[in-house]
């Protein structure tokens, strides 16, 4: 049906009548130049946007892209929007915060020596 139709619009109408009607959708609200200022002001990271920790939820992106640019996005769709600029999921690695460095490092040393499992300490006897 779909070929029926062109050649009966190329035979009526000419080439011009062949070409494409043009994005499908909604355009987007925000231009290539917005998007640029948007991912510049992200790089700048969470902190410098007066959040308290230096981590990107959905929900601050949110907020930043509305104070850069005066549009509102749910934040479940800014996750689109990311994956449109290249951006990919990062999780921070979890650690205590009262991790002391210098005590693990002196237990490796001398502790751990001590209780690692030797060759032989499997065998029966």
């Amino acid at each position: 049906m779909t070929a029926y139709r062109g050649y009966h619009a190329w035979r009526g109408r000419g080439r011009g009548a062949l070409k494409a009607a043009g994005r499908a959708g909604r355009k987007p609200r925000l231009d290539r130049q917005q998007w640029a200022g948007v991912e510049t002001a992200l790089l700048k990271g969470p902190t410098a946007h007066g959040f308290a920790t230096d981590l990107w939820t959905l929900p601050r992106i949110a907020v930043v892209i509305a104070r850069r640019t005066g549009v509102r996005y749910h934040p479940a769709h800014v996750w689109r929007i990311l994956q449109g600029l290249h951006w990919s999921l990062q999780r921070p690695t979890r650690q205590a915060r009262e991790r002391d460095e210098a005590a693990i490092r002196q237990w490796r040393r001398q502790r751990w020596p001590q209780v690692k499992k030797t060759r032989g300490a499997g065998a029966p006897g």
